[in-house]
């Protein structure tokens, strides 16, 4: 009888967030196959279980070498295991390669769902859910980046980029100026660790507060699409007004509004109060 393939999502940073389930296919595996064998052996030390069967490494200089090998094992009916650094495997880690090569075999294929940066990220922003696109790692070259930016500047879903702490900085200015100084967004640090931090609001603000502190640690951009066709100011004012004479606080539900039509906070705040004296 065949084993399985497992896809197994390992915490981002808190080990209490590892499910019951991860720990025991950690412990039962006939293989597991590790981003790097070191993380692995650390998180398995900090969960206080023990590695079954061999610890393999795979990563992306090494996939297409060992992925068919793994599927062999689990044709002959071994369980393996793969696991990334953090996270969820497939998701901006090694294992696409391995995946596809088991597809091909009709070789089984389960996951372990779990901890997710991108999504945890989404969820902090404050920004749209609805519909969203995670674009990974921006290209490092600064005319690559641009170009890359710039054909995501009409998006209308919500974007979630991953990020190295030396290079968000570049990066948020890029976005500025792809996406426009008042378009929304938020910036997450370490995640679930110690030190975890989100910023939000408009990119120019972001951009500045970045180079001007250099952010550490894992890093996650979202940043909000752009809106299909925004009220006019006047609409808006209209909403808030309404809204506020329902109950909520001002400043709450302007930027709301702002955030969901991508204007201006300040401009439509100031619209609001002008309103309001008016009345």
């Amino acid at each position: 009888m065949p084993g399985r393939l497992i896809l197994a999502a390992t915490p981002i940073g808190n080990v209490g967030d590892g499910s019951a389930r991860l720990w025991e296919a950690l412990a039962t595996a006939d293989v597991v196959a590790a981003e790097d064998t070191r993380v692995t052996k650390e998180l398995a030390m900090r969960a206080q279980i023990r590695l079954g069967g061999d610890l393999i490494a795979l990563h992306e200089h090494n996939e297409g070498r060992v992925a068919p090998r793994l599927v062999d094992r689990v044709l002959a009916g071994e369980t393996v295991v793969v696991v990334s650094d953090a996270g969820m495997p497939l998701v901006s880690d090694p294992g696409y390669r391995l995946l596809t090569a088991a597809i091909a075999a009709d070789a089984p294929i389960e996951v372990l769902p779990g901890p997710s940066a991108p999504l945890a990220a989404l969820a902090l922003s404050g920004l749209p859910t609805d519909r969203f696109a995670f674009e990974g790692f921006p290209p490092r070259k600064d005319g690559e980046k641009a170009s890359a930016l710039a054909e995501l500047a009409a998006e209308q879903r919500t974007l979630i980029f991953f990020e190295s702490p030396h290079r968000v900085a570049a990066t948020l200015q890029a976005m500025v100026e792809a996406f426009g100084e008042d378009r929304q967004a938020s910036v997450s640090r370490e995640i679930t660790k110690r030190y975890e931090q989100t910023r939000r609001g408009p990119l120019a603000e972001l951009a500045a507060w970045a180079a001007a502190e250099e952010p550490r640690g894992e890093i996650a951009i979202v940043v909000a699409g752009r809106p299909a066709q925004a009220p006019t100011l006047d609409r808006l004012v209209a909403e808030a007004l309404t809204r506020v004479d329902d109950g909520e606080r001002a400043k709450a539900v302007v930027a709301d509004l702002a955030a969901t039509f991508g204007v201006p906070q300040r401009d439509l705040y100031a619209a609001v109060v002008a309103a309001r004296s008016d009345r």
